[in-house]
């Protein structure tokens, strides 16, 4: 939940026509936090691309019901689509920070990696997908990324759409270019994050088999979420 001129902001995934019951969760924001009234204006995001105000008709602390008033237009939506694959970290909440951030500033797809040198074989997909909900609602975003369960490198590379540029960041010897010289706005783009350790130099012989650039995010050493982070931005500042 977050303010928005025309009240706080819920997720509610399946819009219904004009009446709707929040789940229990939201429901409990309403009554119990919000202490919203018969009457009072919300706004819902469906995670689909749709944005709605809407009005309290019943503030029930388990089944608030709710009335659609106004469909608005997505105002972020995006003439290209961000898919960044990226292995997470030993330290799960700095990859929660990387899947938080990533959805505030707009991404389309997150695939998380299982790579040679990554030392987290697992994840909570639910949990991270919780982490995304709660950051649509605080950037009050209309479109919820797709998040892909933990996949192999060398299966994931076999996946990926021929027509999109495609690149991978990684410091091990070679070509590199910065990803501002090499990609095209507002095209579609996948990039590739290793892990901690890096890819290794086979992950990075094997990914140019499949069409993947070399590019650095700068000249220093970073992070696995933080390069993730960067280069979500960049992508998103050269469209601006």
């Amino acid at each position: 939940m977050a303010r928005h001129a025309d009240g706080a902001f819920f997720y509610v995934p399946d819009v219904d026509g004009v009446q709707n019951t929040l789940n229990e969760e939201e429901s409990a924001h309403v009554a119990c936090v919000l202490r919203l009234k018969t009457g009072d204006n919300i706004m819902l995001t469906d995670g689909k691309g749709g944005l709605y105000r809407a009005v309290i008709v019943e503030p029930h602390h388990k089944r608030c019901r709710i009335e659609v008033v106004e469909q608005r237009s997505n105002r972020d939506k995006r003439p290209y689509r961000l898919h960044i694959a990226i292995a997470p970290t030993k330290n799960i909440d700095r990859f929660e920070w990387f899947i938080e951030k990533a959805t505030e500033i707009g991404i389309d797809e997150i695939t998380p990696l299982l790579c040679e040198h990554s030392e987290r074989k697992q994840i909570n997909v639910e949990r991270l997908r919780r982490i995304m909900i709660a950051a649509i609602k605080q950037s009050q975003k209309a479109d919820l990324p797709q998040l892909n369960e933990m996949t192999d490198f060398d299966r994931w590379l076999k996946t990926q759409n021929a027509a999109e540029q495609r690149y991978i960041a990684h410091c091990n010897e070679g070509e590199r270019q910065p990803l501002k010289t090499l990609y095209k706005p507002p095209e579609n783009v996948v990039i590739a994050i290793g892990p901690e350790g890096d890819f290794s130099m086979a992950e990075t012989i094997k990914s140019a088999d499949y069409g993947f650039e070399g590019i650095s995010l700068g000249t220093s050493r970073l992070r696995t979420e933080t390069a993730g982070v960067i280069a979500c931005h960049a992508v998103y500042f050269m469209n601006e």
